[in-house]
């Protein structure tokens, strides 16, 4: 499978500053140190996914000039994760079509709850269309792309991962089981969350991510979902294994 990624967002609204923040990473010049909240571009064959629509998603999409899009998937209901699905509006325009959102039956409530006028019975004109569809544990299809679901926890809350082909992809986890660890083996491309160097107790940590991708060994593995905490991009970058490195905004790979 030919896949091309792109790396729309690799950070995180954990920790970042409300107004203002004389840090060195937010005063940072380097363009590795600016990050949107996390989300990857898929693109192989005529399938076009994307990986979470956080509140950045429609600057993602125009960004990337993104024009057609087939399917949403979500890890988790969280609002740096869904907030930009009202924006699914121009592609229902453009498209002439429902946007196809992938997603858990907990996290459907969360996205239901947060856009309650796009489920209503009697809608507007305008509204954005969305067909929800439940991801459990099974593979499914987008197309003829397959998608294999991998539950991991991120607190108390489970979050969902997707491997496709050989590219794993897990954001906002702290815990994946020994069961869901056979999904991931094999790949070539791993990315994994690690919010900051400190202890935190919803997200890997860089040495805990470090550790976990240790077990895995694959040929190459990216770090997202960082915090502005985690340090300087260059700096971070001198305590990695080879085989990993920290993500960054408009990062593009082929798996």
């Amino acid at each position: 499978m030919n896949l091309k990624i792109t790396f729309l967002g690799t950070g995180t609204s954990q920790g970042v500053p409300v107004i203002a923040c004389n840090c060195e990473v937010c005063n940072s010049k380097n363009i590795k140190d600016k990050r949107l909240r996390s989300s990857v571009l898929i693109k192989t064959g005529d399938e076009t996914i994307v990986i979470d629509a956080g509140p950045d998603f429609r600057q993602q999409m125009l960004k990337e000039n993104v024009n057609n899009l087939n399917a949403i998937l979500i890890t988790h209901g969280h609002k740096d994760h869904v907030g930009g699905l009202d924006d699914v509006r121009a592609f229902n325009y453009r498209q002439k079509k429902s946007m196809d959102v992938f997603a858990s039956k907990i996290h459907q409530k969360d996205i239901k709850r947060e856009f309650f006028y796009a489920f209503e019975e009697n809608t507007y004109p305008g509204v954005p269309k969305i067909d929800l569809h439940v991801v459990d544990n099974n593979p499914f299809k987008i197309g003829s792309v397959e998608i294999i679901p991998i539950k991991a926890k991120h607190y108390k809350t489970e979050v969902l991962g997707y491997r496709i082909g050989d590219f794993t992809y897990i954001t906002d986890a702290n815990f994946i089981s020994d069961k869901e660890k056979e999904k991931i083996a094999g790949s070539k491309i791993i990315v994994l969350n690690a919010l900051r160097k400190k202890k935190h107790v919803s997200h890997f940590t860089l040495y805990e991510a470090i550790e976990i991708l240790k077990e895995f060994n694959p040929e190459k593995a990216y770090l997202t979902h960082i915090s502005h905490l985690m340090g300087l991009h260059d700096e971070v970058s001198t305590e990695l294994p080879s085989f990993i490195e920290l993500a960054y905004d408009g990062l593009r790979i082929k798996c």
